[in-house]
């Protein structure tokens, strides 16, 4: 989740962004072509470093990088850190906001980015993805997802055509890394468990949350019917490389340890904490998406020959 639980009884039960990049070319390498300048629908035009409408990727990173925020944040408040850095280092970054439903939806009535559900949101990062794709001319992208982000791109990669598990060749997308990802499921800090109390004494919690500020968080609860048919037949998809993030410090995505898969046929996973590459380094949830060890791990995951020094990282 990207946002800090809040105190009343609902959500204590689901609680819980300039420089231009060396080899990446930001003008049509066609000057006869006109160069697209509308910004992808749904894209975050107000985060610095990413939705450059003429950004074509360079042969150092083909991959365009698409960043997924959490529940109830956005992309700007979650990438201003990390989508600068990103197009420094060559990247054509690309960020949406998703999950806001509209205004005569029953559910989600404070209006709350990534509150949706998580099944719709899929469909609205597909949409995102096959947009970026045709935009850049890449066959393929890279996904970051923070919290929600990274379980939501797994909803995609599995039912919403981001993998292809009979061809993995025909997959949209190459690599994911999630931060803090509510993988298997969250207990807010064990604050799901106050939920169960208030439903056992007849306060409808679950029910009253969704239409408060949407589904997607009582989704992510550990046990939730969503996260049994997400993981169902294992985590993984044929074909990608996942890396996941975790810290030790993470009160939101609680056991922190929840997040981290198993890899399943052709995939490859790399389950990390933030404290393994810096020993000491404290690291909260939102802090994944800046702190300069996750931001070191993304970048790694991103592309494994961007080794960065362990003490720049921890600096």
């Amino acid at each position: 989740m990207a946002c800090r639980v809040r105190s009343s009884l609902a959500a204590a039960t689901v609680a819980s962004a300039i420089a231009l990049g060396s080899g990446v070319a930001h003008a049509n390498p066609d000057p006869a072509a006109p160069v697209p300048s509308a910004p992808l629908p749904g894209a975050a035009t107000d985060l610095p470093g990413a939705d450059d409408p003429s950004c074509v990727p360079g042969p150092e990173h083909p991959n365009p990088v698409v960043l997924v925020h959490g529940t109830w944040s956005n992309a700007q408040a979650t990438w201003s850190t990390l989508a600068p850095k990103l197009q420094e280092q060559g990247y054509c970054v690309f960020a949406l906001n998703y999950g806001q439903p509209a205004l005569l939806e029953p559910d989600n009535l404070l209006r709350m980015w990534g509150g949706a559900d998580i099944r719709d949101s899929a469909k609205q990062l597909a949409t995102f993805v096959d947009a970026v794709r045709e935009r850049t001319g890449a066959a393929k992208v890279d996904i970051v997802g923070h919290s929600q982000g990274g379980t939501l791109a797994r909803q995609y990669l599995k039912f919403e055509g981001g993998a292809d598990l009979l061809d993995p060749t025909r997959n949209k997308v190459d690599k994911l890394v999630t931060l803090g990802a509510t993988n298997h499921g969250t207990t807010y800090d064990e604050k799901q468990l106050l939920g169960k109390i208030a439903e056992l004494v007849g306060f409808p919690v679950q029910d009253a949350a969704a239409v408060a500020v949407g589904p997607s968080a009582v989704q992510q609860m550990v046990g939730s019917p969503f996260l049994e048919v997400l993981n169902a037949g294992g985590d993984t998809m044929p074909g990608i490389t996942y890396t996941v993030v975790a810290s030790h410090d993470d009160t939101v995505s609680t056991p922190p340890e929840n997040t981290f898969l198993t890899p399943g046929p052709g995939a490859t996973v790399s389950n990390k904490w933030v404290q393994d590459t810096c020993p000491g380094a404290s690291v909260g949830h939102m802090g994944l998406t800046a702190e300069p060890a996750a931001v070191a791990l993304v970048r790694n995951g991103l592309d494994p020959s961007d080794a960065i020094d362990t003490a720049v990282a921890c600096s």
